[in-house]
């Protein structure tokens, strides 16, 4: 196994002109395999008598061990490399390795605002100057219909319809889906875009952008998470919130308020109900928060 594993780092180095690092993290995972190996057979093992059994009892070590699911996953994908080239070389008949599947990854909450702290947000950029109007009417807009910030600055003129607090939204794999617009936005859209026409350097027409810079051109999906950054510091909330968070926010709070969760997947623009799922999540942590507080025989 040894001899087998030196071949194999040898190749990384000089035919895959792997870097230092991927070397070092390739010799701790298979020394590693050799070292169970060698304590639940007895003696060094050989390539070609290891069987997917063998390497199941080695993941099932490395949970009990503690490992992290996105480590255990790194060694599988180390093992799956090793006995290709294995076979490759005449070291084993088969890749033992293949069949194991990786663990699942925990999907980490995301993070999100109370409705308190949306509002802050919300009310935070002035609104007696034209680019504190346009500030408030783009982080209103990303909120009330919970957009991607891709999809906010993508917005043309050609895209609202404020009579009937409807915007048009061009989402991932180029799919269009209607998003409503409440009230608060469609306002904020409507003081904004009074304040725009007074530019010299607005274009004009459908395809013009809804959201711009001083200069007139589209803003970048940068300069909303650089303004989003000001308007964190102005109103003390927590610096983690990015531009997405606002669209964590909006699910989280439909979920919370009673709304199903297929119409949430289609506010969302999610191909898939497992997408969104995992704000099903956050909204039962809420609960069980909530709970936790006002039950006098919750602890």
């Amino acid at each position: 196994m040894q001899s087998a594993i030196a071949r194999f780092l040898r190749y990384l180095l000089v035919e895959r002109n792997a870097s230092t690092l991927t070397i070092k993290s390739y010799r701790e995972d298979l020394t590693a395999l050799d070292e169970y190996l060698t304590e639940s057979y007895g003696r060094p093992a050989e390539p070609a008598e290891i069987t997917s059994l063998d390497l199941r009892g080695y993941v099932a070590a490395l949970h009990e061990a503690g490992y992290a699911k996105t480590s255990i996953a790194r060694r599988l994908a180390s093992l799956r490399s090793f006995y290709r080239f294995a076979q490759r070389e005449g070291y084993a008949e088969a890749n033992p390795a293949k069949p194991l599947r990786n663990p699942r990854p925990d999907r980490k909450l995301p993070h999100f605002l109370s409705t308190d702290e949306i509002g802050r947000l919300l009310e935070t950029p002035p609104g007696d100057r034209p680019m504190g109007l346009r500030d408030r009417a783009l982080l209103e807009t990303m909120y009330s219909a919970g957009l991607r910030v891709s999809e906010l600055v993508g917005i043309n003129d050609g895209d609202l319809d404020l009579t009937e607090g409807l915007v048009r939204i061009r989402g991932k794999g180029r799919r269009e889906r209607l998003s409503p617009l409440g009230t608060f936005a469609v306002q904020a859209l409507q003081r904004w875009l009074k304040v725009r026409k007074l530019s010299r350097r607005q274009p004009s027409g459908p395809e013009a952008p809804v959201f711009v810079s001083r200069l007139g051109c589209r803003l970048t999906t940068r300069s909303v998470a650089r303004m989003l950054e000001k308007y964190l510091k102005l109103s003390g909330l927590d610096q983690r919130t990015t531009p997405h968070t606002l669209r964590h926010s909006f699910a989280t709070h439909l979920l919370d308020r009673g709304a199903d969760i297929r119409s949430v997947q289609e506010l969302l623009g999610h191909k898939s109900l497992v997408t969104t799922q995992i704000y099903t999540h956050v909204s039962t942590a809420s609960l069980r928060e909530a709970y936790e507080k006002a039950h006098p025989r919750a602890k």
